[in-house]
C-alpha cells in the first residue's frame, strides 16, 4: 500500500514538474503581465469584495453561501499549507503575498475560491456562469504559470473549491439563510 502511494505521489511530482517546465517556457513579458493582474482576483481582498458585492446587490442566496463556502475554505486552506508545508515550484514570477503571507505551495486557495464563485454561480440566476468559469480557469492557470504553485497544488484546489459549495448548499439545505446572516458580526439587512 505504501508503495502505491509512493509510486503515486512520484507521478505528480513528475507530472508538477513538466508543468512547471511548460509554463516556464511559454512565459512571455506580456503574458506575464496579463497574469498577474488576472491572478488577483482569487485573492482573500478580492473575496472580500465580491462578498460585499452580493450584499449591496442584494443577492441574499450567493451572498450566504458565499460566506459559508469561503469561511470553509478559509480554514481548510490555512490548515493545509500549515501542515503539508510544500516548497514553491523553482522560479517563480512572483509570490503575490509577500515574505509574511503564504508560506506553502499547496493548496492553491486562489484556484479553491474561484471555483467555489463558479460553483456558486452554476445555481445562480444573478451570476454568469460562463463568465466566472472562464474567470476561475484563467486564474487557475495563472497559479501555475506565475509559478507560485504546481499543476496538483491547482487541481487540489479546485476540488477543495467544488467541495466547499457542495458542503455550503448541504449545510444551507439544513440551517436557514436567516440564522447565518443572524450570526454575522454586523447588521446584515438582506
Amino acid at each position: 500500500m505504501y508503495a502505491l502511494i509512493g509510486e503515486t505521489l512520484s507521478g505528480v511530482r513528475w507530472v508538477d514538474r513538466l508543468a512547471a517546465e511548460f509554463v516556464a517556457a511559454i512565459r512571455t513579458p506580456f503574458l506575464t503581465e496579463t497574469m498577474t493582474s488576472m491572478t488577483g482576483l482569487g485573492s482573500v481582498t478580492a473575496g472580500v469584495v465580491f462578498v460585499g458585492l452580493f450584499y449591496l446587490a442584494g443577492w441574499r442566496e450567493e451572498f450566504v453561501k458565499s460566506v459559508v463556502a469561503l469561511s470553509l475554505l478559509g480554514i481548510v486552506v490555512w490548515g493545509l499549507m500549515t501542515l503539508v508545508e510544500r516548497p514553491f515550484p523553482p522560479n517563480p514570477v512572483c509570490l503575490t503575498e509577500g515574505g509574511a503571507g503564504t508560506t506553502s505551495s499547496f493548496p492553491s486557495g486562489h484556484s479553491a475560491a474561484v471555483t467555489a464563485y463558479a460553483g456558486i454561480a452554476w445555481h445562480s440566476d444573478e451570476l454568469p456562469f460562463a463568465v466566472a468559469a472562464g474567470f476561475a480557469g484563467l486564474i487557475s492557470f495563472s497559479r501555475i504559470y506565475l509559478g507560485t504553485h504546481y499543476l496538483s497544488d491547482t487541481i487540489f484546489g479546485i476540488g477543495l473549491g467544488i467541495a466547499a459549495v457542495l458542503f455550503a448548499e448541504w449545510f444551507l439545505g439544513r440551517v436557514s439563510e436567516e440564522a447565518i446572516i443572524d450570526r454575522l458580526p454586523f447588521d446584515a439587512d438582506i
